[in-house]
């Protein structure tokens, strides 16, 4: 026989678990579109990756648009995409569309920081926790 699971509140299902990421509300979709941070932030804050938002400037490293970075415009929730500065398509009408990118293709450059996120970032930074339990 197998091992009983972990946990056994949490479910292994393919069905459940993608019915749970396409019926999540908007505070848990916050967290499933978070974004890795580039090299040189994840040095510094000691963190992988962070839920996206409005004013982050971010690189596309994937797809058509890749080595293009611009700021975030709009983080579309409901269809886990952003919109990211002059990565944008003219329509035959004349009129420019923003594309809409996954933030699991894009890294962080610059983040916005606020007193929120530098206490998201201080939770998350493993070296300093531990620092401060000896």
């Amino acid at each position: 026989r197998t091992a009983m699971k972990q946990k056994t509140s949490v479910t292994c299902s393919r069905r459940k678990n993608r019915k749970a990421h396409f019926t999540a509300p908007s505070h848990i979709r916050r967290k499933l579109m978070s974004a890795p941070l580039s090299k040189d932030l994840r040095t510094k804050y000691a963190v992988r990756s962070v839920p996206i938002r409005r004013d982050d400037e971010v690189m596309i490293v994937r797809g058509h648009y890749h080595d293009r970075e611009g700021k975030v415009t709009q983080v579309y929730r409901k269809k886990f995409r952003i919109h990211i500065e002059r990565v944008t398509r003219d329509k035959a009408n004349g009129q420019t569309v923003p594309i809409p990118i996954h933030p699991s293709k894009v890294v962080i450059t610059k983040l916005k920081l606020d007193k929120d996120r530098k206490a998201l970032l201080d939770r998350k930074n493993r070296t300093v926790n531990k620092a401060g339990k000896d």
